[in-house]
């Protein structure tokens, strides 16, 4: 059950552990950001609060905040993506992803859009 915020930010909870949720761009984001040149991301540890800003894309266009989706502790991220920023445009579901988080309230999920809602949102 992949989800969605006004942010064009996807989360997905992991099959074996629902508390930990990857996250990433949307292909919409990725189309208007162009071409993917670098991603900050956040410390394995670190504890973002839901919509505070865990680390920012930059393109050839601009750069672009990455906003929490949900409230948790940064457990994992992509560092294939660090070295290959182009991910986030070739595979934005897949080996684009850009960190991994674990939360204390998967319900959260609740208040994100679903796959209709966030197509309708996008276009």
């Amino acid at each position: 059950m992949i989800k969605f915020t006004h942010e064009h930010i996807w989360i997905q909870p992991d099959q074996d552990d629902p508390s930990v949720m990857t996250v990433g761009i949307t292909p919409h984001a990725q189309d208007a950001l162009g071409d993917v040149v670098f991603v900050d991301l956040p410390a394995v540890g670190k504890h973002f609060e839901a919509n505070e800003v865990a680390g920012v894309v930059e393109s050839v266009k601009a750069a672009s905040d990455l906003f929490m989706p949900v409230a948790g502790e940064i457990v994992a991220v992509n560092e294939t993506l660090r070295a290959d920023p182009a991910l986030a445009n070739s595979d934005p579901f897949g080996a684009g992803w850009f960190f991994k988080v674990r939360t204390q309230q998967p319900q959260a999920l609740d208040a994100l859009m679903d796959e209709a809602s966030y197509a309708a949102f996008a276009s």
